[in-house]
């Protein structure tokens, strides 16, 4: 009956006796069959009679929505229209049809499971969401890709003809053909190869293509910014602030300079500039330049290479606040007192001009390490760095006297030779001047919300809403289980600090750090200003980085206006472009994390065999998570590897016991693993307890 079924949801959801047995040739026997069969169907509730004998779907049974295919074969789909819960559906393996992963379905609800989670079953695939995958070739008579992808559980069957030419073991995009029922793999074609997956930019090419992300920028997109002329002059609407003494603050590495801050002294206290480069100025709402950057939504940071949103003559030198050269910016400027607190602020387009390029290693020599030749070299702007420190710190504490999180979350740093060869993956440092300019953006940030906000005008806000109250239980359960003791106040970020300050200083600080992180809401864009949790803050926004951001330009467009007196920007809806835009960052940072992940293990597959001190991240009923003390990396110890007993997972304490010696893995411990394996077909690092260690 699902081919009726189908038929009548493709049709408006309702459809006549005659036009179903018109559309499928039905002979007579055979229509009244169907009307018998459709009389059932509508004692069942599954169709309704309308008009003469005409039938409507009962559309509350036949949901719609994407859905996102386990490894292990069974399905969740995040349904178009939400239920009343938020929950997805879920769909089982037997169930799945076939359907693939991130596909368009259409639904048949089957029951409730005792959970409370919706089962239902795939009906029918109204669109494909993937129609190309990257994996590893496998040559062969009938040779084979292996999608790198594990939410697509088969293979591709490729024919020699069609596998253009590419080696065993080499990385290539293969275009997919249909995935028929009872079918364990699809067949295919190879349409890109890609080269050897040792190679670190083959993986990035790899990791661009899984995302699908935008590559190439339109020739129209291309043609218009080779004609934006770059000229800077001052005009009306511009006030001239190259006198004052901006400079940029960026890592060793950076190519592109989109914020200058400067720090003066008045008789209140100090008067910060954040000058943020006028990306507005040259993308124009509705042009080809405007649409590709909408379409991106962000810029993509990985360690070999970046896809920037706009195009390289505008982020690298029309938009790049370079040194000595003059530069259109839009400015906010802030008046504290000597506490810290903001007195005023105010916000104007500007033409600046940077007097140095700095790094956040050769700020600390000088504010904190007062280094003499580092110092002498940038004699002329020692008072005024050593004023953004005052001020930067006055920042952070008022920041967090307020109750905002204060997380430590190190990130990875990759060192790569010009050779493309891994050197080494390492902890950054972050330093009293990275704290410095975070604190400046945030100023500008907050301020700028504000001031929408005060004024009722539409625009988007960055919102952090209130953690998920379960996860927070989880959270609170298993820093008990570790024996600290919490506040019993009422949930508030101020509250987080707190049990954050017990574990600062601990082995366990990285972990509650961590654990705290996954407790939380993700970030995200939205007309609606619920505050930001995570910075306890009532209005926040994102103004500071256009260049990469493009929620910062819709920013950036909204704020001139209001500050004109004009009419709010005629953008796309507000609603629409906040989740378009937040789905995108999303996709950015999952294909930045997944590429740290590849980079990670061919870092280490040169290390197979070797032994390494480690702490135990985490405890699950299939093994432990190890995080690397000396290389910033991670990987997993399988269960089945534990062989010196036979243990179980105490859920309530986080922990593995043996259940013949009493010996325990539990989160936070320090442990001595040895690598086995470097998977480079699902990127991950599979080791075991060094036989020292479990002596």
């Amino acid at each position: 009956m699902d081919d009726f079924i189908i038929f009548i949801y493709l049709n408006g959801g309702e459809a006549g006796l005659k036009e179903i047995i018109k559309h499928f040739d039905l002979s007579r026997t055979q229509g009244k069959v169907l009307q018998e069969d459709l009389s059932q169907l509508n004692q069942q509730q599954i169709v309704y009679s309308c008009g003469a004998k005409g039938y409507r779907l009962n559309k509350k049974l036949f949901p719609s929505g994407i859905i996102s295919v386990h490894p292990r074969g069974f399905g969740f789909v995040t349904l178009d229209e939400l239920p009343p819960d938020g929950r997805d559906f879920f769909v089982a393996a037997r169930h799945i049809n076939t359907a693939m992963h991130t596909d368009r379905v259409l639904l048949q609800i089957l029951k409730q499971r005792r959970s409370g989670r919706v089962e239902a079953r795939v009906v029918h695939i109204l669109k494909r969401g993937t129609t190309h995958l990257v994996g590893t070739y496998v040559a062969g008579r009938t040779g084979m890709v292996i999608p790198q992808d594990p939410h697509f559980p088969f293979h591709i069957l490729i024919r020699r003809e069609q596998s253009c030419g590419a080696k065993n073991g080499e990385a290539v995009v293969a275009e997919l053909g249909e995935l028929k029922p009872n079918q364990r793999n699809v067949s295919g074609r190879i349409i890109e190869v890609l080269g050897d997956p040792a190679s670190t930019k083959v993986q990035m090419e790899m990791v661009i293509r899984q995302f699908k992300l935008p590559r190439e920028f339109d020739d129209i997109t291309l043609e218009e910014v080779e004609k934006i002329s770059s000229r800077v002059e001052v005009s009306p609407n511009r006030e001239d602030l190259r006198e004052i003494p901006h400079v940029t603050i960026d890592g060793e590495t950076a190519r592109d300079f989109d914020d200058g801050v400067a720090v003066v002294k008045t008789k209140n206290g100090f008067r910060l500039y954040v000058s943020i480069a006028d990306v507005s100025h040259y993308v124009t709402p509705g042009s080809a330049l405007d649409r590709d950057a909408y379409l991106r939504g962000t810029s993509v940071y990985f360690p070999t290479g970046v896809l920037p949103m706009l195009p390289e003559r505008l982020s690298n030198h029309l938009c790049s606040l370079n040194p000595d050269e003059d530069r259109y910016a839009f400015t906010a400027i802030l008046d504290f007192d000597p506490e810290g607190d903001r007195l005023n602020q105010r916000f104007c387009k500007s033409v600046i001009r940077s007097k140095a390029r700095l790094t956040y290693t050769q700020v600390k020599q000088i504010v904190v390490d007062r280094d003499p030749s580092v110092c002498g070299q940038y004699k002329t702007l020692l008072t005024q760095l050593n004023r953004m420190a005052d001020l930067g710190l006055l920042l952070e504490k008022k920041r967090m006297a307020r109750g905002s999180i204060g997380f430590d979350m190190p990130e990875a740093g990759v060192e790569i030779d010009p050779d493309g060869k891994i050197v080494n993956i390492f902890r950054r440092e972050r330093n009293q001047a990275h704290k410095i300019i975070e604190e400046f953006m945030l100023a500008a940030n907050e301020a700028v919300a504000e001031t929408f906000a005060r004024h009722n005008f539409p625009a988007l806000y960055r919102i952090h809403e209130t953690p998920d109250e379960i996860k927070v239980a989880e959270f609170t359960h298993f820093l008990q289980a570790l024996g600290y003791k919490l506040p019993t106040e009422t949930i508030s970020p101020g509250w987080f600090n707190k049990v954050l300050s017990c574990t600062r200083g601990t082995k366990h600080e990285y972990i509650a750090n961590n654990l705290l992180l996954r407790a939380m809401k993700q970030a995200r864009y939205s007309p609606d200003n619920v505050g930001h949790f995570g910075l306890a803050a009532s209005c926040y926004t994102h103004f500071t980085s256009p260049i990469r951001r493009y929620p910062d330009l819709m920013v950036h467009r909204a704020l001139a206006a209001l500050i004109s007196n004009s009419q709010p920007p005629k953008e796309i809806a507000l609603q629409e472009a906040g989740e378009f835009l937040s789905k995108r960052e999303r996709a950015a940072t999952e294909a930045e994390w997944a590429m740290l992940d590849r980079l990670k293990v061919l870092y280490m597959a040169d290390k197979v065999g070797q032994s390494f001190k480690g702490m135990i991240s985490g405890v699950t009923s299939f093994g432990i998570f190890i995080e690397l003390s000396n290389i910033f990396v991670n990987g997993a110890v399988s269960i089945r590897d534990l062989k010196n007993d036979y243990y179980h997972f105490d859920e309530k304490n986080y922990r593995l016991l043996g259940e013949r010696t009493g010996s325990t893995f539990q989160v936070g411990n320090e442990i001595r693993v040895k690598l086995i394996k470097a998977d480079m077909q699902l990127y991950r690092l599979e080791f075991v307890v060094d036989e020292e260690d479990e002596k």
